[in-house]
């Protein structure tokens, strides 16, 4: 059965190129009305224009489906919340929020600038909270969400350079697995996606030179469109490049019970069953074995 959203109303943040661009311009061509957002910044996020957001919006008019556009920044809590009213105003329901938002400033740690952290955190991790925040409420009166956080494999295995994104990519997926829980009786499904894409953020980055077609940003979207559906999962992430879709998961082994008596040297002695992770527990099984 072909998955569409009519009569859904999705938010796609940092839609004005690369990933977003092509998750929106997707969703509209499935029937949902899309408030493309983009504050139309250069990639480490200085600048602002309406005009990216405002180009994808009229694709999306011009293919025959409904979007507007709009050009907060994400981390700008207020204008985050003007977007939402606006949206409620317009079409009186938001169902679907992608978190895509994102700025690069790569630096190896020990040259990292306090405030380039910052910026990379307010964007992607705050960002990410404040969107969240706006149509939590929303979601819950209409018994219904489903939101997409954007997560990374920097994030998730790491990567030199970016201590900065990495953290922030790994904290939404600790954003993911609280809401998972507090949003389940509301039928408020959250997960993550984490993909490779050559986008004009990756472009420099090394592998990434001839990578335009094998990478493109538009093998990602068919796992962002199914996380926003109604046949979503909760709680999951999916990895996305050139065409493969995997999943990630954070697992903990069986252990060894050291008892309450516990020292350094018993550690020390069991280390190697302690890091072992051939026997590992997934998801469901860490909740019931707590």
């Amino acid at each position: 059965m072909a998955i569409n959203f009519e009569d859904r109303v999705a938010i796609v943040t940092g839609a004005g190129g690369g990933l977003g661009r092509q998750h929106a311009l997707e969703l509209g061509r499935r029937g949902a009305k899309v408030v493309v957002n983009d504050l139309g910044g250069g990639v480490d996020g200085i600048g602002c224009s309406v005009s990216a957001a405002a180009a994808v919006a009229q694709e999306i008019v011009d293919a025959g489906g409904t979007a507007i556009a709009n050009a907060a920044s994400v981390t700008d809590l207020e204008a985050v919340q003007n977007m939402v009213e606006a949206t409620m105003s317009e079409w009186g329901r938001i169902d679907i929020l992608v978190n895509n938002a994102g700025i690069l400033r790569d630096k190896t740690f020990a040259k990292l600038e306090f405030e380039n952290w910052h910026a990379v955190l307010d964007v992607h991790l705050t960002g990410s909270l404040n969107a969240t925040k706006c149509v939590w409420p929303i979601m819950t009166e209409q018994n219904y969400g489903r939101i997409v956080m954007t997560t990374s494999t920097s994030g998730l295995f790491g990567n030199f350079g970016q201590s900065n994104y990495g953290a922030a990519k790994l904290g939404l997926v600790g954003f993911m697995n609280t809401l998972r829980f507090e949003g389940a009786k509301y039928n408020i499904f959250t997960n993550a996606i984490a993909p490779i894409a050559a986008t004009r953020m990756t472009v420099d980055l090394p592998g990434f030179e001839d990578s335009a077609e094998k990478l493109a940003p538009e093998l990602v979207t068919p796992a962002v469109v199914f996380l926003c559906s109604d046949k979503a999962p909760n709680g999951r992430i999916i990895q996305a490049a050139g065409g493969r879709y995997y999943s990630a998961d954070v697992r903990e082994n069986v252990g060894v019970d050291l008892g309450l008596g516990a020292s350094a040297e018993d550690v020390a002695e069991n280390i190697d069953a302690i890091l072992d992770m051939t026997e590992n527990l997934g998801i469901l099984e860490r909740t019931q074995h707590r």
